[in-house]
């Protein structure tokens, strides 16, 4: 019973930051649960993917409901993309399982995801450039790249969304933590149809599911709520102050397992 719970408490609380900062929670629940060690690699990522995707649902209707313009051109090329991105990215993800064991495969995500993350940090400090692109092309490769290299790494991707929608289009924080999220959600989608389609369910204890959904559609809502009552600088700080705080947890577990 312990466990449901603080499967519980860490999606609720990393959601509603995930969706306040656009996120998307992922990037903390993906490291919480890989430093707590309750389950394999593979069973963390689909949690994850669930508990992700779960919240994206709850926080796009709440951020739609607060007012929030979506530009639908744009976000359908995005999410096309990222639907292709998020089979590419599960592909690499279970052939890399095939090839090396769950240790090296974790180390990998590890890395790169404290490389992304250091980078995203470098630019949301330093650097306002930004390359304001456009055209349906360009949408469509930002969304498969993002689909394929957040699922890949089974963090939902959120930091690097949004500070990667930033910079190539030029957009407002909050403007681009709704678009990460959209992205989030279809990038999920295709990665939890494709495990379906290919190896199934039957590898995850699912009652785990009776508690990860709720706490993704509690904290998804409440970190929508949140979202529409703050400013563009409140939410900033938010991210920069949580990217640091998984930088340090991405750090600790991969020492964890070099030892």
């Amino acid at each position: 019973m312990s466990r449901y719970i603080i499967y519980f408490l860490v999606i609720i609380l990393a959601n509603t930051v995930g969706a306040i900062s656009g996120m998307g929670g992922g990037v903390i629940i993906k490291p919480v649960f890989d430093s707590i060690g309750f389950h394999t690699l593979s069973a963390i990522t689909f949690y994850s993917s669930v508990a992700v995707f779960t919240m994206s649902i709850s926080s796009t209707f709440k951020q739609i409901k607060n007012g929030i313009k979506v530009r639908w051109f744009e976000a359908g090329f995005v999410s096309l993309g990222s639907i292709m991105g998020g089979i590419l990215g599960n592909r690499l993800f279970v052939y890399l399982q095939g090839f090396y064991n769950s240790d090296k495969v974790q180390l990998i995500q590890i890395v790169l995801t404290i490389i992304s993350l250091i980078l995203v940090l470098i630019y949301t400090l330093s650097s306002k450039k930004m390359l304001n692109l456009s055209g349906w092309l360009s949408y469509l490769m930002v969304g498969l790249f993002l689909g394929s290299f957040s699922t890949f790494l089974g963090i939902g991707g959120g930091p690097i969304n949004v500070s990667l929608l930033i910079f190539c289009f030029g957009l407002t924080m909050k403007d681009a933590t709704v678009y990460s999220i959209i992205t989030i959600f279809f990038s999920q989608l295709a990665k939890l149809v494709e495990i379906g389609l290919s190896e199934g369910y039957q590898a995850y204890d699912l009652t785990f599911l009776w508690v990860i959904i709720p706490a993704a559609i509690l904290g998804g809502y409440i970190g929508g709520v949140v979202s529409g009552k703050v400013s563009d600088k409140y939410v900033a700080k938010i991210f920069v102050g949580v990217v640091l705080l998984v930088i340090f947890i991405n750090f600790y577990n991969g020492v964890v397992l070099i030892k």
